[in-house]
């Protein structure tokens, strides 16, 4: 049996070709993290407590929704929150509707909020919203069945509260406007328990009765369960079985509840109702003129905004969410603007510190303080040459008196002290012997106290004149 191999000794084959690397740049990642983040979570609704709120010069609204074991940091951007019904505060507890998003420029998770509402209004706005939803769905609030105002009511009936301040507009408002029209007031309670059943029956009696041609349901403002008796489904029921027209004016005009959507006409304000059902030729010329205005803008607003968005979606093709990228720029000038600020803070502190140190070195070379420190110094030598003077003439005074003491010790005088005398003759010379004298010569004898005058009876000479002291 025989075989063979074939080997082949040339070059090796070559290594297997390294995948390219797809390498991310953070903005890259940040701005993929982002898309996903928002396709893949729908608009969510977030409860919690409001914690570190920043309210910039922009008008931007930043903060964070924290419950027991977690926080989310939160925008809100002016546009939005300009319709928010309260100003939160830290601490508050509200429900928000939003999204999820990202921050590209610094990576942050966060949640754009499009809508705020204060917690406890929470439960009752979605009663609300279950009761209005299904209402709508039985067509109490359907546009066909809403019948026109009567151009020149003989009778207005108002159903509110007699003591109240909207009954007191809306019957200045009409007295005003049309004074001659009759006006019929079905006094009920506006708020509490049994307000809502008061309130049905009153329209009950309204509509059985036909003493009107139209019905206001009027109450002022007030919060959300102020007005909730407008909200209850026998009072919708009542205004949707009346057989006259009905105009709410309940609250402000930026409260809506059950009663407006289902009433024939719905007021922004009780005084709004009046002016809706009361006449007034002058009025009319006016808002006609109004409305052709507002019109005409509409108009123009409507088809600027066309053409933005028509040139929004040309722009859309060549840029990634333009909006969006708005938004990141906005969030970030807000960052810079903050940033800018503390800059300017320290900036300020350290020139005042550099400020303060400069006075200081200012007070400390004035010519007020080298005065000052000259007089001390001269203050200082003005005692310090008293004391030497003191001190010299002290010392003359000591050597005066030591001298005064020798001189004292050799003067004759103190020899006449001791009971010697001084003897001089006529002629005013020292006697010192005796041989100059002459028996009968008029001496002089000095002594301590006073002068004597003899004259020489007798001489007596001694045999050797007395050693002299040196």
């Amino acid at each position: 049996m025989s075989s063979s191999l074939d080997l082949d000794f040339s070059a090796p084959a070559p290594p297997p070709a390294e995948p390219q690397r797809d390498i991310y740049t953070p903005s890259r990642l940040n701005r993929e993290a982002r898309s996903l983040l928002e396709r893949g979570f729908p608009a969510l609704w977030v409860e919690g407590e409001v914690s570190n709120l920043s309210r910039p010069s922009s008008g931007h609204w930043y903060f964070s929704i924290k419950d027991e074991s977690a926080q989310l940091r939160c925008a809100m951007f002016r546009q939005k929150n300009l319709m928010t019904r309260f100003t939160p505060k830290d601490g508050a507890h509200v429900q928000v509707r939003g999204r999820v998003s990202l921050y590209e420029p610094r990576g942050d998770y966060q949640f754009i909020v499009d809508f705020m509402e204060e917690a406890g209004e929470g439960a009752l706005r979605r009663k609300f919203e279950l009761l209005k939803t299904r209402l709508a769905a039985e067509g109490l609030f359907a546009s066909e069945r809403k019948r026109s105002l009567p151009t020149l009511p003989r009778r207005i009936g108002i159903v509110t509260s007699p003591t109240g301040a909207a009954v007191r507009d809306v019957l200045n408002i009409l007295r005003r406007r049309f004074c001659t029209i009759p006006i019929l007031i079905y006094p009920v309670p506006v708020q509490g328990a049994g307000a809502a059943a008061q309130i049905a029956a009153a329209i009950r009696l309204a509509s059985a009765r036909q003493d009107c041609d139209v019905l206001i349901v009027a109450r002022g403002g007030g919060s959300l369960e102020d007005l909730w008796a407008f909200n209850e489904e026998v009072v919708a029921r009542a205004i949707h079985d009346c057989r006259i027209p009905v105009v709410s004016g309940v609250g402000h005009e930026v409260d809506f509840t059950i009663a407006d959507f289902v009433a024939d006409v719905r007021a922004p304000t009780p005084s709004g109702a009046a002016e809706l059902v009361a006449p007034d030729c002058d009025e009319w010329l006016r808002a006609l003129n109004v409305t052709a205005r507002r019109l005409i803008k509409a108009i123009e607003r409507t088809l600027g905004s066309g053409n933005e968005r028509l040139s929004w979606l040309q722009r859309r093709f060549t840029l990634v969410h333009p909006g969006v990228q708005l938004r990141q720029q906005q969030q970030r000038v807000d960052e810079l603007e903050q940033r800018l600020t503390r800059e300017l803070r320290h900036s300020l502190r350290r020139r005042q510190t550099t400020l303060a140190h400069l006075l200081a070195q200012l007070r400390h070379r004035s010519p007020a303080v080298r005065l000052a420190n000259a007089q001390t110094r001269l203050q200082i030598a003005r005692t310090a040459i008293g004391t030497a003077m003191l001190r010299r003439v002290h010392g003359l005074q000591s050597r005066l008196a030591v001298n005064a003491g020798k001189l004292n010790t050799i003067s004759p005088l103190a020899t006449l002290q001791r009971g010697y005398a001084i003897v001089t003759n006529e002629a005013g010379h020292v006697v010192t012997d005796v041989g100059t004298l002459a028996n009968g010569e008029l001496i002089q004898a000095r002594v301590a106290r006073g002068t004597l005058t003899a004259r020489v009876e007798q001489r007596h000479a001694d045999d050797e004149p007395p050693a002299v002291a040196p």
